[in-house]
């Protein structure tokens, strides 16, 4: 018996892929994974494989983990695969999902909903189509050619598709669409395969461009700032075979509002599950799989869920939230630490703790990363010559390093930068920046304190334990013991990091206020000076979203932001640094073009 063609084969996988930086699949409906997995598996088998693998999926529905894993279990060497796919598979509501393996160079971006729908939402240029699940029982419905005008959109010229459901209303939906048809081999009819190239007779209206490889000498890139948001975006690069050279002021890394001794994780819900919201749970999702991957559970980071205490009406789920989205947040019960009504609090099981310094840290250890630090960045200075070259200068117009890419991502420090670099004045008021301040206190855990089962979110936010050195300021190899973190207070327009002693007594204030047994055991703590403080500066825009991307490319070619993460750096990060990134390399979004709109950097420029 011959075994059916592979859509790989169909496409001429795996190669056409050979040499190249980046290669493209999309499959029209995802099933229980089967090609993503065969195509994952050649791509690990192939020496001469692309640096990054994409495959952009729809379906209708999620299948459930039991199902993934049983379309798996007698095909050679997939169950593994698949059981790395089931560990991530969770809080797939509809919408567009980004799921990362081989520590980011395979990259799923899953679309849960109609098609049609999902393919409009994202922008890619797929190198290969895998045509499946289209029914074609029916002579060529019309919702078929939408479907197959949707695909086409998503090509580009020369794209290869492969399916196995061939009839005469596809085929003439096909040649519609501009696919010309490849004679098939003579198989079976039950085993036959419809092959054809992406080849318009007309000029399409979106011009996708086939990926080539980038010239290694053009591939230089400086991102300024070594926080949370530049050792993201340096690791996002880097995984692409750019070049980073990160530089930074302070004389360690993480050494502004991201070196906080521990951060909370946690999704921001609302009625009209708003941008914020959609962002904040893709955020989310990019982070825990960083830390899974790359940090050590229960060390640096601990993904044990939050409580959130509702003083109020806001932060309410919407009232027509899924099943599939009780995983992400849900009404919390007495088994959750709930306190008795009238609180209605909210519990999210895909909230937790990290350590932003050893996340920042883990992301610059990467190969081709180089750090330095203590530097005394002045300027950008663009130089003469058909390429955009950028050098960063200090004050004297000695030049520290240059690159065809520059990336900020210095916080509020990043328009001071822009404005010293004697760009076009407007620049700056299209990158509106605020300085917030925030101290938090916190410290080792006192034998008789009173403590909540799990973190909690509210009038401020307590981190009841995490790991950390009997005395944060001592030696390094100290056993480590449990801390408590309380945090933090909002000082808007404030730019200054010191530490005040008045912001010690609101926190404890404010904690009174969220948990009051836990407050009046760590009183003694606060009143008797025990009680370590840290404060730092973040920056806001406008709007409470990020800063992405390009400002102006006819007057700053080469030049990218990201920033304004405002409270939310653990959770946008990641997030931020591979959209950048997949901006600068036309690849499929991580999240929805609109989403992805909302935060370009740009979106503040007059007009």
């Amino acid at each position: 018996m011959q075994i059916p063609p592979s859509f790989l084969h169909g496409c001429g996988l795996p190669r056409a892929w050979a040499g190249l930086p980046q290669w493209c699949v999309l499959e029209t409906s995802f099933g229980a994974g089967l090609n993503f997995l065969k195509t994952w598996q050649a791509w690990k088998a192939d020496p001469d494989r692309p640096r990054i693998l994409h495959f952009a999926a729809c379906a209708p529905f999620a299948f459930s983990r039991s199902e993934l894993l049983q379309a798996a279990a007698n095909l050679p060497g997939l169950l593994p695969l698949a059981q790395q796919l089931a560990a991530q598979w969770n809080g797939l509501l509809p919408g567009l999902h980004r799921l990362s393996f081989e520590n980011g160079h395979v990259l799923l971006s899953l679309g849960i909903g109609d098609a049609q729908d999902m393919l409009k939402v994202q922008s890619m240029a797929a190198d290969s189509v895998f045509l499946t699940g289209l029914c074609p029982q029916h002579p060529a419905p019309r919702w078929e050619l939408n479907t197959l005008k949707a695909v086409a959109r998503c090509c580009r010229r020369g794209t290869r598709l492969a399916s196995r459901e061939v009839e005469a209303g596809m085929l003439d939906g096909l040649k519609q669409c501009g696919f010309e048809l490849i004679n098939s081999h003579c198989l079976p009819a039950d085993q036959l395969m419809l092959h054809a190239v992406f080849n318009p007779g007309w000029e399409p209206k979106t011009r996708q461009k086939a990926s080539k490889p980038l010239p290694r000498e053009t591939m230089h890139c400086v991102v300024i700032g070594a926080g949370l948001a530049g050792a993201a975006c340096a690791a996002s690069l880097a995984r692409r075979g750019w070049q980073v050279t990160v530089l930074d002021a302070r004389k360690t890394v993480a050494a502004g509002a991201s070196g906080l001794p521990a951060g909370m994780l946690a999704p921001h819900v609302s009625p009209d599950d708003s941008v914020l919201s959609r962002l904040s749970r893709q955020g989310l999702r990019a982070t825990w799989q960083t830390a899974r991957s790359q940090l050590r559970e229960g060390l640096d980071w601990q993904a044990c869920g939050v409580l959130q205490r509702r003083f109020d009406s806001s932060g309410a789920l919407p009232p027509d939230w899924p099943e599939a989205g009780e995983c992400w947040s849900r009404m919390a019960t007495a088994a959750d630490g709930a306190m008795p009504a009238p609180d209605s609090a909210l519990w999210h099981g895909a909230g937790g703790w990290i350590k932003p310094a050893k996340l920042v840290q883990t992301l610059l250890a990467g190969a081709g990363i180089r750090t330095c630090l203590g530097v005394n960045i002045d300027r950008l200075q663009r130089m003469p010559g058909l390429e955009p070259l950028w050098q960063v200068q200090t004050a004297s117009g000695q030049c520290i390093a240059e690159a065809t890419l520059v990336v900020l991502a210095a916080g509020f420090d990043s328009a001071a930068l822009l404005k010293s670099s004697q760009m076009e004045g407007s620049l700056t008021t299209a990158m509106p920046l605020q300085a917030i301040r925030d101290q938090l206190a916190w410290g080792a855990v006192p034998r008789d304190a009173i403590l909540p089962a799990s973190p909690v979110n509210g009038d401020g936010s307590f981190i009841p334990a995490f790991p950390a050195p009997q005395d944060p300021a001592g030696e390094s190899g100290q056993d480590l013991v449990s801390h408590w973190l309380m945090g933090a207070t909002f000082e808007r327009d404030a730019a200054n990091g010191d530490i005040k002693n008045e912001d010690q007594m609101a926190l404890l204030g404010r904690l009174r206020h969220l948990l009051p047994a836990t407050a009046a055991s760590l009183t003694p703590a606060f009143e008797d000076g025990l009680a370590l403080a840290w404060a730092g500066v973040r920056c806001a825009s406008p709007d409470h979203l990020p800063l992405v991307g390009a400002l102006d490319e006819s007057t700053l070619p080469g030049v990218h932001v990201c920033t304004a993460l405002g409270s939310r750096g653990l959770t946008f990060a990641i997030l931020c640094a591979e959209l950048l990134a997949a901006w600068l390399h036309d690849e499929p979004l991580p999240v929805e073009k609109r989403l992805a709109d909302s935060l370009r950097a740009s979106r503040f420029q007059k007009i």
